[in-house]
């Protein structure tokens, strides 16, 4: 049987914020940037050519979902709150999509059925590890070469060969064809309506990018839909715009909880070719690829940016702290969340620039995120890179910025949901259960001082986040449980009302006369302890933390048997000195049993103890305690 040094008290306000409750407050709490309160954490999990899941094609079902669980378990080992999945790396599809065919990167045929349905598996488990799960979709790309037979017969692109062109060796989908923008809305829409997706995530595949000497054949579909448009490159650019701003209106409208995201290249403009752009030198995704997700922003077409900002602090053609100064002053004031794509595939690799082979490069690129609070978290390509922990530089990224779990920043402005009632706790083996009601869609857990007006200011006192209604904390310490509700959208609760301290202590410290047993089914939990009376001092205790004096009553449970101590006495270390209760252990087993209401004191002691002092025979018993605030 589990037992304690101190079971922690839980403590009934559920502020969300007692920085915001009072002007000295507001004044007393300064936020640890070490520990944020709200930060998104997340990793690429990559399908196309088998990158990070599946790991090679043709694996068994029970193969390919143990291989995908390992991923989210590294997710939570690492205290990230989100997964950035691929489901349509190829015009091809993760789901069963009355669209387009079974992804080829699952069995290693195209159009074959895994057998099972990835999607529907991969967000249930990524809900059951309370991680936001993104949907990734790559809209344009049709094959990595460019032969239109080794496409599955029933492939849209090889029914439309219209729709499609071959470019640098692969095929792409027309993005200047309405019809071929309405059937990538629509394959995408079918995974967010019949899924329970937090996320739609395009990449930074439009427009292909350039290949040298090789120009894209779409001069007839412009000269068909391009009225109105003086050149080519900006016709090109308002029909990625259409499937950005369109696509972003169907998400809403079906969902209005589902993010809309979208990662790209990290560099839109020059300042050399524009004065809005920044002090870089590399490829322009505005003229090169068609990309103005700047325009996106500005507009409010997307819910997040996150730039693919692949390059070191200091790199000439285009320096990480100059980019996130840039890409900080294109969101501000705007409802656009910024995250920071960041190139775990570089820390420590072979052939990359030796500012990668420090393992603090990565860490610092945080470090310099701390400087500009509109960048609210970072996604990190990709999941093998982030396993790999080359050089220890990811290690040192979690040691030196994920000490402590934390919360994503609240999108939108939906309302709160109520705050958690009927929160209890218990000793249970293994650590202390948090216990509430609720129908929110996630919620928080704090420990900490109920004192202290800076406890829920940032993740200090956070110890976890979880979808259910209950919550073990395996390495108790100091201080009393908090939990607030937060809803889909991530905005958390305020007070709570209703609610009562309540602690389970489910068994207590005793000596070595004491033994311990499974016998009977009334027991609760997994045993109790028994002892032979003596005339000698020796309880068993249940040592507890009461949060506050005052008035508390005070049950115990225990296994009745007619064989048992009729007059077993249980002492209550009451504020005015110990009172003892006696109680016929004989009958009334299997249930709480009230020893009445007495006044405690504050603090963490041994509340209740179980004497063995009895001149009646039989057992004495001693299995739970529950103390309860009264009144």
């Amino acid at each position: 049987m589990t037992r304690l040094v101190a079971l922690l008290a839980l403590v009934l306000t559920l502020l969300v914020n007692p920085v915001a409750a009072s002007p000295s407050a507001a004044t007393a709490c300064v936020p640890d940037p070490a520990t944020p309160k709200r930060q998104f954490r997340a990793m690429w999990i990559s399908s196309v050519a088998n990158i990070d899941w599946p790991s090679r094609t043709g694996l068994s079902v029970s193969a390919q979902q143990a291989e995908f669980r390992s991923w989210l378990d590294l997710a939570v080992q690492k205290r990230m709150n989100a997964v950035v999945v691929q489901v349509r790396p190829t015009a091809d599809a993760f789901w069963p999509s009355p669209y387009e065919p079974w992804s080829q990167w699952l069995t290693g045929t195209q159009g074959a059925s895994p057998g099972y349905d990835p999607l529907a598996f991969m967000v249930a488990e990524a809900h059951a590890r309370n991680l936001e799960f993104h949907a990734w979709f790559n809209p344009y790309r049709v094959a990595n070469h460019d032969d239109p037979s080794r496409l599955v017969a029933t492939h849209p692109a090889r029914q439309n060969p219209a729709w499609r062109f071959a470019y640098g060796g692969k095929l792409y989908y027309n993005p200047g064809i309405p019809d071929v923008r309405d059937f990538i809305e629509d394959a995408i829409m079918d995974a967010v309506t019949r899924y329970d997706v937090d996320g739609v995530h395009l990449d930074d595949y439009f427009y292909p990018y350039p290949v040298s000497g090789q120009s894209i054949p779409d001069a007839a579909t412009f000269a068909q839909y391009g009225s109105g448009f003086s050149t080519i490159a900006d016709w090109r650019r308002d029909n990625i715009d259409l499937l950005v701003r369109e696509l972003g209106q169907r998400i809403h409208a079906a969902k209005a909880h589902v993010a809309f995201g979208i990662s790209p290249f990290g560099i839109w403009r020059n300042s050399s070719t524009d004065p809005l752009g920044s002090r870089t030198s590399g490829l322009q995704s505005y003229d090169a690829i068609y990309a103005d997700s700047r325009r996106w922003v500005k507009q409010g077409w997307i819910d997040y940016l996150t730039p693919q900002l692949y390059w070191h602090i200091g790199f000439a053609a285009a320096d990480y702290a100059v980019l996130t100064a840039w890409w900080s002053d294109v969101v501000r004031g705007t409802n656009v969340q910024l995250y920071a794509g960041q190139a775990a595939y570089r820390a420590g690799a072979s052939g990359q620039d030796a500012a990668w082979q420090d393992p603090a490069e990565l860490s610092d690129h945080l470090l310099d995120n701390r400087k500009h609070p509109e960048v609210l978290g970072d996604v990190y390509f990709s999941a093998k890179d982030v396993r790999a922990d080359r050089i220890g530089a990811f290690s040192k990224v979690v040691a030196d910025h994920y000490r402590k779990p934390a919360l994503i920043p609240p999108r939108g402005t939906a309302a709160a949901p109520p705050a958690p009632t009927n929160v209890t706790t218990a000793q249970v083996p293994g650590g202390v259960k948090v216990s509430w009601q609720g129908s929110a869609a996630s919620y928080a857990v704090y420990r900490g001082d109920p004192a202290d007006p800076c406890l829920l200011t940032d993740a200090r006192n956070l110890i976890g986040t979880t979808r259910s209604t209950s919550f073990t904390d395996t390495s108790p310490g100091p201080g009393g449980y908090h939990v607030t509700a937060l809803g889909r959208t991530h905005q958390e609760s305020g007070g709570g009302t209703g609610g009562t301290f309540s602690v389970v202590v489910d068994g207590p410290e005793a000596g070595a006369a004491w033994g311990s047993s499974t016998y009977s089914a009334q027991r609760y939990g997994a045993d109790y302890r028994f002892a032979d009376p003596v005339a000698a001092s020796d309880p068993a205790w249940f040592r507890t933390t009461v949060p506050s004096a005052g008035s508390y009553r005070v049950e115990v449970w225990y296994p009745a048997n007619a064989g048992y101590n009729s007059a077993t006495p249980h002492i209550v270390a009451a504020a005015g000195g110990n009172q003892t209760v006696t109680v016929d252990q004989r009958t009334g087993g299997g249930q709480w049993r009230s020893l009445g209401t007495f006044t405690l004191n504050a603090g963490t002691y041994n509340v209740v103890g179980v004497s063995r002092w009895t001149s009646a025979t039989g057992y004495v018993i001693a299995d739970a305690v529950r103390v309860t605030a009264s009144g």
